[in-house]
């Protein structure tokens, strides 16, 4: 029998690889090569993509001339690009610096697309790129993707509409040159207390942080442990722990001083540095800072910070700490086998980056159907 023809995909800015993950889990796909600038980063993607060639630089001097000398691949055998350029300099959350030169990497992503020339790409972002410069960024980067051919697309989707245990939402942009239309993938979850609408499906509500991490240990400050705390209690734990080796990895709190702890004890779930005496509130810090989570919630956007109480909101609802490393990647749905690498800073900013895998799944079985009905697979 002939070997069966997979769908080769580069991966642009690939950080720990949240992106590719779907891609890498399908075998209708394979993910030929990659491109990161940090060092402990591209290590970290490179130990959970072994087979990938990973070049660890900046995505200046990456090129399909280069490729093709290292692989022997030219640049017309790759069928997809996906990548989301870092993206601080459009980010809501950061001050957004028009004249940061982050905020000019789609500009690179450009020029690798029309080297490489594939039949469709991904590129995903944070929502603050739809108001960058009052939209008109927006429209210049769709609009030099369009001069390559492309038919583009975008949408705002949210994790947690596909299984994340997080309200995280990435404007995902879609340009193809194959004939039949691209087609988003249909949310699975949706937000319980929303109003039903007559025409929609059954869907199932949004997963909360409880059923996310409720079988991991409840640690301390300063306290570390490597026991599970109860057998997999839902479909979600039980799909984290599949091939989960024997000691929980990455489950330790960092120390916090005395004043901190009493005032994470004293917050109640969900709450805010205004439910505390006012002789414990925080003098410094924004609305959204020394916040507890929701324990039957879905979690905000979690970033690089997931273990600094004085960020945005990610105080653990049970327990008087923030979030641990291994908590966050639950939280962005990488199984408990998934390898981080470097510092706690390191590995929290390689999830804190990442883009959820169960969004990277459903966005790579939509891409599959859309190569299906041009019988290009």
């Amino acid at each position: 029998m002939s070997k069966k023809k997979k769908l080769k995909v580069i991966d642009l800015f690939c950080g720990v690889g949240g992106l590719s993950y779907g891609f890498a889990h399908n075998d209708d796909f394979e993910i030929v090569v990659a491109n990161e600038i940090l060092p402990n980063m591209a290590i970290a993607y490179s130990l959970n993509h072994p087979a990938v060639k990973v070049y660890t630089e900046d995505i200046r001097y990456f090129n399909a001339k280069k490729v093709e000398k290292d692989l022997g691949m030219k640049p017309n055998e790759v069928d997809i690009i996906i990548g989301g350029p870092p993206c601080q300099a459009y980010s809501t959350v950061g001050k957004r610096l028009i004249d940061d030169p982050r905020g000019k990497l789609f500009q690179e992503y450009y020029r690798v697309l029309k080297e490489f020339n594939p039949k469709l790409f991904l590129f995903e972002n944070v929502r603050g790129l739809l108001s960058m410069q009052n939209g008109e960024l927006l429209k210049t980067i769709i609009s030099l993707f369009e001069s390559l051919g492309y038919a583009v697309q975008f949408k705002v989707l949210n994790a947690a509409d596909y299984g994340a245990p997080q309200l995280r939402e990435r404007v995902v942009i879609i340009g193809s040159k194959l004939k039949s239309k691209f087609q988003y993938p249909e949310q699975t979850h949706k937000n319980k207390n929303e109003k039903k609408n007559l025409f929609e499906k059954k869907l199932k509500p949004h997963l909360t942080l409880e059923e996310a991490i409720s079988d991991l240990p409840f640690i301390k400050t300063n306290e570390e442990s490597f026991e599970y705390s109860t057998d997999p209690e839902n479909e979600f734990q039980k799909l984290m722990r599949r091939n989960a080796p024997e000691k929980v990895m990455d489950h330790n709190a960092p120390k916090n001083n005395e004043k901190l702890v009493k005032i994470m004890e004293l917050l109640p779930d969900g709450g805010t540095p205004e439910d505390l005496p006012e002789n414990l509130r925080p003098t410094s810090g924004f609305k959204n800072t020394y916040c507890r989570l929701w324990w039957k919630r879905p979690t905000p956007t979690i970033t690089r910070n997931l273990s600094t109480p004085s960020s945005s909101r990610c105080i653990h609802p049970r327990a008087p700490r923030p979030l641990t490393t291994r908590e966050g990647a639950r939280i962005q749905c990488f199984p408990d086998d998934y390898k981080f690498y470097g510092s706690r800073s390191d590995r929290n900013l390689q999830i804190g980056n990442a883009v959820p895998t169960f969004l990277s799944n459903a966005l790579a079985m939509s891409i599959l159907e859309n190569f299906k009905e041009d019988k290009l697979v």
